[in-house]
């Protein structure tokens, strides 16, 4: 099957772990995401500067180059500049098991 922009994306993900989720709102509100992102159900800071994260499990692109795949949002939530070269979004010193939590609990965020 060929893929174009017309086609809408494969956006299927498993049942999330909600004990990861849960991790990963913690963790991405621990980091300070919220920063310059505006993050759900993390009232302060609302930063600006990067994307609304509400709804990101819907979104088809990370960044709007990558496809939102786990394997690819972890690497990119950890070290956004080693995919992304002259992104905004800085390096973010955390563990992997931060990094794989934040994904879970991002693509978890469905459009309410």
């Amino acid at each position: 099957m060929m893929l174009c922009a017309c086609q809408a994306a494969d956006l299927q993900s498993g049942p999330a772990d909600r004990e990861q989720v849960a991790l990963g709102r913690e963790a991405a509100e621990r980091l300070g995401c919220g920063a310059c992102h505006i993050l759900p159900g993390i009232d302060w800071p609302q930063g600006k500067v990067g994307p609304d994260l509400h709804g990101f499990a819907d979104r088809a692109m990370i960044a709007g180059q990558l496809p939102n795949k786990p394997e690819i949002l972890t690497r990119f939530v950890r070290d956004a500049p080693s995919l992304t070269p002259g992104t905004a979004m800085p390096a973010v010193p955390m563990e992997d098991g931060e990094a794989r939590a934040i994904a879970a609990w991002l693509r978890s965020l469905h459009a309410s």
